[in-house]
């Protein structure tokens, strides 16, 4: 019988240098998630075979690092930025290999920057910038995981303004639930209640039950410690 091994190789064609590489995926028998966090965040046993650590392809050649949800659009002007900025820079580090927590990190900023001078849409942004916080909550540098969710919401915020999350995965109550999640997490419990409450009152057009749920939850949450630091503050 075939012995499997959790990494396989996946063959990635480059958008920019158009040079095929392979980068290493986990296999889906692999992935077992054992908690998940409010805001989606998942912790995997073994802490090694986390998707997260190859969630971003990195190009050797060129240095061009995309996800799956890139666009193969680049706008005008974007490829002479690209591969001057990127490309010609590029020492070329391959990561094409079993990844450590800190090559993982590397990829998650090469990716930030290949889709900013790309100017992909701010829900691809915001995916990278989410997930690099989760990367750094799950080792638990709670400074870096603050610095990336303030950026994960900026960018969540201008998709939700701009409509560019529509036509992709993400649902527009899902995001809304995130954009309130991560205003409660860093402490804006105003913005959070203003967009739960957003969730709650599309709860008859969703299919989305659960987040409306959670939405209740987290919005019942912010309510009660706010009843308690009231209660306090009058003894």
């Amino acid at each position: 019988m075939e012995h499997l091994e959790p990494l396989y190789d996946q063959k990635i064609q480059c958008l920019m240098c158009k040079n095929v590489y392979t980068t290493k995926k986990i296999r889906s028998r692999f992935i077992r998630a054992i908690q998940h966090d409010t805001d989606f965040c998942s912790y995997y046993h073994p802490e090694e075979l986390n998707p997260l650590f190859y969630y971003v392809s990195v190009c050797p050649h060129c240095g061009f690092s995309v996800t799956e949800e890139f666009s193969t659009y680049f706008p005008p002007g974007t490829i002479e930025t690209i591969r001057n900025k990127i490309c010609k820079q590029w020492s070329g580090l391959d990561y094409s290999g079993q990844r450590t927590f800190q090559e993982a990190v590397n990829t998650y900023k090469l990716g930030i920057y290949s889709a900013t001078l790309k100017r992909e849409k701010h829900i691809v942004i915001a995916g990278l910038y989410m997930r690099l916080a989760w990367l750094y909550r799950t080792y638990k540098i709670i400074d870096q995981e603050e610095r990336f969710m303030r950026l994960a919401l900026q960018e969540y915020t201008a998709s939700y303004s701009e409509d560019d999350f529509i036509y992709t995965h993400m649902s527009e109550i899902r995001l809304l639930y995130l954009i309130g999640e991560l205003n409660r997490r860093l402490g804006n419990d105003k913005q959070a209640i203003l967009y739960f409450s957003k969730v709650i009152a599309k709860k008859k057009e969703t299919i989305e039950k659960r987040i409306v749920e959670m939405a209740y939850e987290r919005w019942q949450e912010i309510r009660e410690q706010q009843r308690l630091m009231q209660n306090r503050a009058s003894l």
